[in-house]
């Protein structure tokens, strides 16, 4: 267990996040880069902001941080100055279309994606301590399936995995799933199809990815959209803006409420997994079993 020295002490940090009951908590991943995860978790929360929930997004990708970029936001200080104590988190949040709130990573820095385990827990302490009030909060974790992916994922209540039709992009996504349910005990994926030309192109690529999960994982997968291919989405990501709100009648902006309208249904547990504090205990207990693995090395 982590000690008051490193900076946080779990039980008062839980408490402090009893008030924030009831806070959904999705992670939007992929596996492989480039299939559009970031468009994805903005275009979804800025359509639930737009439907009346307090959403937040945090840039899980500490180390090539591009959630502000998307949207033309202007930031003076992101989560390494969190970690460094210089502010909170609450500090850091900025404001983005529809009212959501944007916790912003950094860019191009070797450290924020090499956190030791006190560093790790730093983070989480920022979480313990935060005081705006959010309904969900959407998780955008970096590309692959290093250490910080896995434990935003397996500490979120939904798992959303991001897939385009493309061999590495299945492939990518199934050894994401294979390693979250092999080796973390997550068994169940919502699947979105993205980037896609029809709904039977979306279904038959779900259906590529669980014919492979249903033949060697234990493993259930759902699949909760299929996105369309459409090009309003490029013209809006040129204008730093997100589709829903540059072309809000475009197929693919049809397609980010729909699911984003779905999403908000999905229920929260009645057990204390269900809550944003089961979230921090989550991520407190994957750095401290990352921690032991490190001494015992």
């Amino acid at each position: 267990m982590y000690s008051k020295n490193n900076g946080f002490d779990q039980a008062s940090g839980l408490r402090m996040m009893q008030q924030k009951n009831n806070v959904k908590v999705i992670a939007v991943t992929g596996g492989k880069g480039g299939v559009g995860k970031t468009n994805v978790t903005l275009n979804m929360g800025i359509a639930m902001a737009a439907q009346g929930k307090r959403v937040m997004v945090l840039d899980a990708d500490l180390g090539l941080a591009n959630v502000d970029v998307l949207l033309g936001l202007r930031v003076t200080k992101n989560l390494s100055h969190v970690l460094s104590g210089e502010c909170t988190l609450d500090e850091v949040l900025v404001e983005g279309p529809n009212g959501i709130l944007i916790a912003p990573a950094t860019s191009g820095t070797q450290s924020m994606v090499e956190l030791s385990p006190a560093e790790h827990v730093g983070l989480i302490r920022a979480f313990s301590s935060m005081k705006t009030p959010i309904d969900i909060l959407l998780v955008d974790t970096a590309a692959g399936i290093s250490d910080m992916v896995l434990s935003f994922a397996k500490a979120s209540q939904d798992i959303l995995v991001v897939v385009c039709d493309e061999p590495t992009s299945i492939t990518d996504a199934y050894a994401l799933i294979k390693l979250l349910s092999n080796q973390h005990g997550v068994y169940k994926f919502k699947i979105v199809a993205n980037m896609v030309r029809s709904l039977r192109e979306g279904q038959e690529l779900f259906a590529k990815l669980t014919r492979v999960t249903d033949r060697f994982l234990d493993a259930t997968l759902e699949l909760v959209s299929c996105i369309p291919y459409d090009n309003n989405v490029r013209l809006a990501v040129r204008k730093q803006r997100v589709v829903v709100e540059a072309y809000p009648k475009s197929p693919a902006s049809l397609a980010f409420r729909s699911l984003a309208s779905k999403a908000s249904t999905w229920p929260i547990p009645e057990q204390a997994g269900g809550h944003l504090e089961f979230f921090i205990e989550n991520l407190l207990e994957f750095g401290q079993r990352k921690n032991r693995e490190q001494l015992s090395e």
